[in-house]
């Protein structure tokens, strides 16, 4: 009897079943050191890194204070004067500093919450003992502070996760369910659920959570070529990546994606690897677009939709390649033969196998 009960495992750890489950395995396990790795990298340990910072001033004594803050704050700071109030204001509104320190009898610190809160936090701490050490009390004054439904800005970040999840989420279905589809009908119906994906995040931006106060239609069209271009570029992998199209997509716009987003920390409160990531990554297009129509006058919008349309055309380009690719595939399985694209059209769609169906349910479970 143990002979046998030995033998009956032994026979079931090489069961293909058994490999088919360990497989499956894979793909939860690398995604939790993923995460792991991506997520405490760039938010465990968050502290400035070149942060941004000015001096209102003009005059020898003036320059001796910044160079001095400088030296004590190393690499966290870089320091720069200038010469007014009102151009302090305006290098906030424009995103080129975190916070501008004025000297004097009443020093006052100035900061833009909507562009960071973490930031105004950060500059905060370096200049409040500077103030403490002159006496006197500091006024903090913000020049652009976030709305009252939205009071430390991050919203934004939270609507960037509902439609990164949507338009991922949704490419295993148009990729497993709608395998048996031309790929025309799957680009459509990818611009498609970009459409309801960007409509419902402006559902939730305006009426919902009223984070956006004016612009949502800006926001929606943000929203739209975010979606479209996840969706493309997902569409486009799954041709060829398959069942491990929802693991490259986690690590596209999750892990590298919200991490570089500037959402919850902006790059300069990150290690050098995410605040690179950030100035070219298409989440943190959509968060600084959409945070510069909102909060700063457009500020910046230009230059975050350019990103967000290079990532679209990529996907286009990627989407193209897998036609390509799809057509390749089609004359080899039928020697001597293209398949009519009327016909492909109007071939009736199988049901789908078991694969597709645990695709299916491995999305659905991130």
């Amino acid at each position: 009897m143990p002979t046998n009960g030995g033998g009956r495992v032994v026979a079931g750890l090489r069961s293909p079943a058994l490999r088919h489950v360990l497989t499956h395995l894979v793909t939860p396990l690398l995604m939790c050191l993923g995460m792991g790795l991506a997520y405490l990298g760039a938010f465990a340990t968050p502290e400035p890194n070149h942060l941004p910072v000015a001096v209102v001033g003009t005059g020898p004594e003036t320059k001796v204070f910044a160079q001095t803050v400088k030296d004590e704050a190393g690499d966290a700071l870089d320091v720069r004067t200038v010469a007014t109030r009102p151009e302090a204001v305006a290098l906030l509104r424009s995103r080129d500093i975190t916070g501008a320190y004025a000297p004097g009898r009443a020093p006052e610190l100035l900061v833009a919450t909507a562009s960071s809160d973490m930031g105004a936090l950060s500059v905060e701490k370096v200049f409040t003992p500077v103030a403490a050490r002159q006496g006197e009390p500091l006024k903090i004054t913000d020049v652009a502070p976030t709305v009252r439904d939205d009071p430390t800005g991050q919203g934004l970040f939270f609507l960037l996760v509902a439609l990164s999840i949507g338009s991922y989420a949704s490419v295993a279905a148009l990729g497993a369910a709608g395998a048996a589809l031309p790929l025309r009908i799957r680009s459509l119906l990818a611009v498609g659920v970009s459409g309801v994906v960007s409509a419902i995040g402006a559902l939730l931006a305006g009426p919902v959570f009223h984070l956006a106060h004016h612009d949502l239609a800006g926001v929606w069209g943000m929203g739209w070529l975010y979606s479209a271009g996840i969706l493309f570029i997902g569409v486009g992998l799954h041709t060829f990546l398959k069942r491990w199209t929802t693991l490259a997509m986690m690590v596209l716009f999750v892990m590298l994606n919200f991490t570089s987003s500037g959402g919850l920390f902006r790059p300069e409160l990150q290690n050098g690897f995410f605040g690179t990531l950030h100035a070219f990554w298409n989440g943190a297009g959509f968060v600084e677009g959409v945070r510069g129509l909102l909060y700063f006058d457009g500020d910046g919008l230009s230059g975050a939709a350019g990103t967000l349309v290079v990532w679209l055309l990529a996907g286009l380009l990627l989407t193209a390649v897998a036609g390509a690719a799809e057509r390749a595939r089609a004359r080899r399985a039928v020697p001597g033969s293209e398949p009519a694209p009327e016909a492909a059209a109007a071939a009736p769609a199988p049901a789908p196998d078991e694969e597709a169906e645990e695709e299916l349910e491995e999305s659905v479970a991130v």
